[in-house]
């Protein structure tokens, strides 16, 4: 994955299958009527296909959306149950590991106020 992702953004998962030829406006629709997240606060929205063989993430840059979009040649992606992913588990998937069964070794984590 080429594109940087701060620790304090958030990654949320669109659970349904989406249509990809849905652009900016359909997107950003979606993750605020379905996903009920303001899609201009800076946070990641991750959007795969059916077959799960595209993926989609939409963002704000500050000034303007942005999608960032990957097809696979061959494969699938894997996709777990969660709702929200981290930086490590959106590499993870983009790189083709299956996330799942592995152990994440501890590590200090700020909690929020």
């Amino acid at each position: 994955m080429s594109m940087a992702i701060a620790a304090a953004q958030r990654i949320f998962v669109y659970r349904s299958a989406c249509d990809m030829r849905r652009s900016f406006d359909r997107l950003a629709a979606m993750v605020e009527h379905e996903l009920k997240c303001d899609a201009m606060r800076g946070d990641y929205f991750l959007f795969m296909n059916r077959r799960g063989t595209m993926v989609k993430l939409l963002y704000w840059d500050g000034d303007g959306f942005a999608i960032w979009f990957k097809r696979l040649e061959r494969g699938r992606f894997r996709m777990g149950a969660q709702a929200e992913l981290d930086r490590a588990e959106l590499s993870l998937l983009l790189e083709g590991v299956q996330a799942q069964g592995l152990r994440r070794l501890p590590r200090y984590k700020k909690l929020p106020r």
